[in-house]
């Protein structure tokens, strides 16, 4: 079996409030995909996001807000297990994403 990162985009003004609860639609996905998940969580906001980056001389610069603008932010994501990446697929095209999803295969590093 191998592990996939399913990464959950969202438009950038549709993050979940603190203590919200919990998309039914998500928890339906949750309860049905159990075997498969690993982990997973919702992000906060955007808003709430820090960027560390390096600049030309190799210093470190901390800014506010995104690395990137863009209107669709990632907003959470599945950790999964799949035999291959068709099964994957077929696992990421049930989770109740809005704006839609990613799929990447996830490579252990020793």
């Amino acid at each position: 079996m191998s592990k996939y990162l399913i990464l959950i985009y969202q438009a950038d003004d549709a993050a979940q409030a603190a203590g919200e609860a919990v998309n039914p639609a998500y928890r339906e996905f949750m309860e049905r995909r159990s075997s498969s998940l690993l982990g997973g969580a919702a992000l906060e906001s955007p808003a709430t996001g820090t960027s560390v980056r390096h600049d030309h001389d190799g210093n470190v610069v901390v800014t506010d807000g995104l690395f990137t603008e863009s209107k669709e932010v990632i907003g959470g994501y599945f950790l999964i297990e799949a035999a291959d990446l068709d099964e994957a697929l077929a696992i990421a095209a049930e989770v109740p994403a809005g704006a839609g999803v990613e799929v990447r295969p996830v490579r252990l590093v020793s």
